[in-house]
């Protein structure tokens, strides 16, 4: 009879599939990590135009917010009916700038184009002759850049164009500005307990901050547009009506909308004649000075304090990913992330938050 030797105890160990694998585990986060990066790179890029509705909804929504709070200030009635006095004020002001774009500066728009696209020409022609330019290639490079000033400059054909994404943005802005902590507590939901009460405290310090800097943007955008307007007409510069509402607008995009909005101002004053333009030019220096040195200064202290290199590069790229939409909202975008990270730095750092 043979007798076997005692089994000795086995120990089993977790396989590859067994996910207490200490191993599995962390290259299933990894794994997960990488693999929703590159969700949120598609989805991104799939749903841009959307995404950039829901932003532009959100900054509509801070300025409706703000306008509430401000009027509270001089009208205590309830939210509700400062909340609609704002709405009926902003939709009045934007069907005014369309009416008034639409009917009485219509044809001075056509005019601007064309007066833009022969002052492009002139300048190509004297870079021409002066060898700065290839004569083969002057009028192509011309017509480009006539092309991109005229599209530009065609405030009219893109707002008729643009009329449902305009309207979609005010809906989800009046529908945020109604209820807003119905939709803080909606995404606080979604966060675990721990990270919901820093999570109230950045959304309140984002939304102080973004109402002030649009705030502080419109009250710009007023100043430059009404500013050229009255020094236009003082000078006898053509269409001043047309170039005060563009200026204004353009406002709202530091750097690059007072670039453009200048290359307008100093062509159409050099079509009437030398001394409009030259006019023209200093109307164009003196505003730009005034808004640079006292305005902006002043609502900068107020606010956040962005550095220009740093809008110009996010204008860039946002206009790169999101378009026109992206273009206007890369201010606002940058400062809220802005805010975020200083937010969380500070509680990292284990500071008191107010």
């Amino acid at each position: 009879m043979v007798v076997e030797p005692p089994l000795t105890p086995h120990v089993e160990k977790p396989g590859p599939a067994d996910f207490r694998d200490p191993v599995t585990h962390t290259e299933i986060k990894r794994a997960t990590v990488w693999i929703s990066m590159a969700l949120l790179v598609v989805g991104v890029i799939t749903l841009a135009q959307p995404l950039m509705l829901i932003v532009g909804g959100l900054v509509f929504s801070v300025l409706l917010d703000g306008g509430t709070r401000l009027l509270g200030r001089v009208l205590p009635i309830r939210r509700g009916w400062r909340l609609t006095i704002v709405i009926l004020s902003a939709v009045a002001f934007i069907g005014w700038v369309g009416w008034f774009a639409g009917t009485t500066l219509a044809a001075q728009a056509e005019a601007l184009r064309s007066v833009v696209a022969f002052q492009v020409e002139r300048l190509m022609g004297w870079a021409s002759g002066m060898g700065l330019l290839p004569k083969g290639e002057r009028f192509d490079v011309g017509a480009q850049i006539a092309g991109s000033v005229g599209r530009l400059t065609s405030a009219v054909g893109t707002a008729l164009g643009a009329v449902t994404s305009a309207i979609l943005i005010i809906v989800i802005g009046i529908f945020i500005a109604v209820e807003p902590r119905l939709y803080d507590r909606g995404v606080a939901w979604m966060l675990p307990l721990r990270h919901r009460q820093p999570f109230y405290v950045i959304s309140s310090r984002v939304g102080a901050t973004l109402r002030r800097l649009l705030s502080g943007r419109l009250v710009g955008m007023a100043f430059e547009g009404v500013f050229t307007f009255v020094m236009l007409s003082l000078g006898g510069v053509p269409m001043a009506a047309l170039l005060g509402l563009i200026t204004g607008l353009l406002a709202f995009l530091p750097n690059i909308g007072a670039i453009v909005s200048g290359v307008l101002m100093v062509a159409v004053g050099f079509s009437a004649g030398n001394g409009e333009g030259l006019w023209a030019l200093f109307v164009y220096f003196f505003v730009q000075h005034v808004d640079g040195y006292l305005v902006v200064p002043y609502i900068a202290r107020r606010t956040v304090d962005l550095a220009p290199a740093l809008v110009l590069a996010a204008q860039l790229i946002m206009g790169a990913l999101f378009g026109i939409l992206g273009l206007l909202l890369a201010d606002p975008v940058l400062a809220g992330l802005k805010v975020t990270l200083e937010e969380l730095s500070r509680m990292r750092a284990g500071e008191v938050v107010e």
